[in-house]
């Protein structure tokens, strides 16, 4: 992980940041697919209340090379500029954990689990499905979908969410493996 790329989306009139990154973020998940690899990382430079406009790639010098071999961007590198592959830093603000969150909960289970409930007496008024719902939902809130989220295509067809969790800066780095999407619950990114 002494490596990295920048990816700088570009924006557009007619296409928003966000629909250019999560169409380059797929690209970069198949090709991580494809090279079968579990050294390739990923952080957003630019995350506050959005994820930015700066997709940041980290891996070694050799992995990302093949990665860039594969001319893995195709049409898309008209809608961003990319860096060159560049050595990290020494000095760095420190080291983060980037992961996925699986959210379990959704408004279809949410409609399954009144309805079941309803069906087994035990929600009997609207005033107990209102309170419910109103728990449910405040649940599902707290375990990710207030967070930033990259959206994707399924193979299947239809769209899924990747809920991101940025953890706190730490010290020292943890070295570990990513998944196909750059993302690790116990390997750290270097932030910068």
């Amino acid at each position: 992980m002494n490596y990295y790329i920048d990816l700088t989306l570009l924006p557009d009139d007619e296409v928003p940041i966000f629909f250019i990154r999560n169409k380059i973020y797929q690209k970069f998940h198949k090709k991580i697919f494809d090279l079968n690899t579990c050294n390739i990382g990923v952080s957003f430079p630019k995350f506050g209340d959005k994820l930015g406009d700066v997709i940041r790639i980290h891996s070694s010098q050799s992995d990302l090379e093949k990665l860039q071999n594969l001319n893995w961007l195709g049409g898309l590198s008209g809608y961003c500029k990319t860096s060159n592959i560049s050595k990290i830093p020494d000095k760095v603000k420190g080291y983060q954990v980037i992961s996925r969150i699986r959210q379990t909960m959704n408004e279809t289970k949410l409609s399954q689990r009144i309805s079941h409930q309803t069906q087994n007496n035990i929600l009997k008024t609207d005033t107990d499905i209102q309170a419910y719902e109103n728990q449910y939902r405040a649940k599902m809130m707290a375990t990710g979908l207030g967070n930033p989220y990259l959206e994707l295509n399924s193979s299947k067809g239809g769209l899924y969410r990747i809920y991101l969790h940025f953890g706190k800066i730490q010290n020292s780095p943890i070295a570990g493996k990513f998944n196909n999407f750059g993302l690790s619950k116990t390997a750290t990114i270097p932030i910068f």
